[in-house]
């Protein structure tokens, strides 16, 4: 069984953690290397940090967090926003990043996610995806629900035997469009043709937001994240509407993700990561233990 990862997210605005709601409404969460060293001490498995202003102005304050980021905690931790190039990459991994995060531009020229795999590896290459369900022409939300042969979107393997990962996508009615510029521009491309297209490119994770859940504390939207699931070979990192520790299970369980990020339940002190580990497992999810880090 694969082991479910547990990943707090923290998007950074001028040195400081932000949080808001469908990516508006910033609220001050704290600072930046304090809640990493905290969620490192309780049990996180890895840590996000997103720049969401990602201006040349930013940029040095952003290498300054992952700097002493590095010095402080032990867990492996991405960081992403503004990377547009193998040189920006090359720095947020030399102060000690892990992973990088990619997202607007490499919608705007693939082939980056290629140059930054085939220089570090795609285990360092982390595609965030932010998807927003299209509305159908009655105005109805759109979510796929099974694919066009009736069966489940979320199974890899149809009633025939063929692999499901091409038979996904036409099975939402409308499906989802990816969003870049940190949620403001549409771009007409389907998530899920995306995201198999960065697979192929050299991704080694997809990080999955859906903009309609971001900050709602409704849960994931797990039609969204099942069915990029079923159609990407690489783990998938569910994000967007954590309300709840039920939320973290149902991203495993139903949304079949490979890893959870949550923002908002952590960074204001409703949950730790030892409660949303300790849910998890309650619920029959195979998650790392905690104790091992105080030990």
């Amino acid at each position: 069984m694969n082991v479910a990862r547990v990943i707090p997210c923290l998007d950074v605005d001028a040195g400081r953690v932000v949080k808001g709601v469908n990516f508006v409404d910033l609220r001050d969460a704290g600072d930046p290397v304090e809640l990493a060293a905290r969620y490192d001490v309780e049990g996180a498995d890895e840590l996000v940090f997103l720049d969401i202003t990602a201006s040349s102005d930013a940029r040095d304050t952003i290498l300054d967090v992952v700097r002493r980021t590095a010095e402080e905690v032990f867990i492996p931790f991405t960081v992403g926003g503004g990377v547009r190039s193998v040189a920006d990459a090359r720095r947020l991994l030399r102060e000690g990043a892990d992973k990088v995060g990619v997202n607007t531009a490499a919608v705007d020229r693939p082939e980056l996610i290629s140059e930054i795999a085939d220089e570090f590896g795609a285990q360092c290459v982390v595609v965030a995806i932010d998807a927003r369900a299209r509305v159908s022409s009655d105005g109805s939300d759109a979510r796929a629900r099974v694919s066009s042969d009736g069966s489940d979107a979320r199974g890899r393997v149809s009633s025939d035997g063929s692999d499901a990962r091409a038979r996904v996508s036409g099975g939402a009615a409308n499906g989802w469009e990816v969003f870049t510029h940190g949620g403001r521009t549409p771009t007409g491309r389907d998530v899920i043709e995306w995201a198999v297209r960065a697979e192929e490119l050299g991704a080694g994770e997809i990080l999955l937001t859906s903009m309609d859940r971001d900050g709602t504390r409704e849960g994931f939207d797990l039609d969204l994240t099942s069915s990029v699931a079923a159609a990407c070979g690489v783990p998938v990192i569910a994000s967007g509407g954590v309300g709840d520790l039920h939320h973290l299970v149902d991203g495993v369980v139903r949304g079949h993700a490979d890893a959870v990020l949550a923002a908002s339940i952590f960074h204001f002190g409703e949950h730790t990561v030892a409660e949303a580990k300790a849910a998890m497992l309650a619920a029959g999810v195979d998650v790392r233990p905690v104790e091992s880090r105080f030990s």
